[in-house]
C-alpha cells in the first residue's frame, strides 16, 4: 500500500519503479469495479472490467520491471535516447 511520510512530500517506498506502482494502484483503486462492484484490483485486471488508462499504467509498469532485468539495456540505455 502506498504511503505518504507526515514530514515529506513524496512517497515513502523509495524502490525502482515506485511512482508507476503507485499510479497504477490509484487507478485501479478508484475504477468502478472496485469501487461499485467491490472486486479486488487483481480481479478486475483478469476481467479486463478496467479503464484505458490502467491498462497503460500496467503496461508501463511492466517495462519499467523488465528494464531493471534486461542487461543490454541497463548498458545501452533507452532505444531512441
Amino acid at each position: 500500500m502506498v504511503t505518504f511520510a507526515p514530514d515529506e512530500i513524496g512517497l515513502v517506498d523509495k524502490s525502482s519503479c515506485a511512482g508507476v506502482r503507485a499510479d497504477l494502484k490509484s487507478c485501479l483503486l478508484n475504477s468502478d469495479c472496485c469501487t461499485k462492484e467491490k472486486k479486488t484490483p487483481r480481479q478486475c485486471l483478469k476481467e479486463g472490467a478496467v479503464p484505458e488508462e490502467c491498462l497503460q499504467l500496467r503496461q508501463s509498469f511492466f517495462e519499467c520491471k523488465r528494464s531493471l532485468l534486461d542487461t543490454r539495456r541497463r548498458f545501452r540505455g533507452l532505444k531512441g535516447y
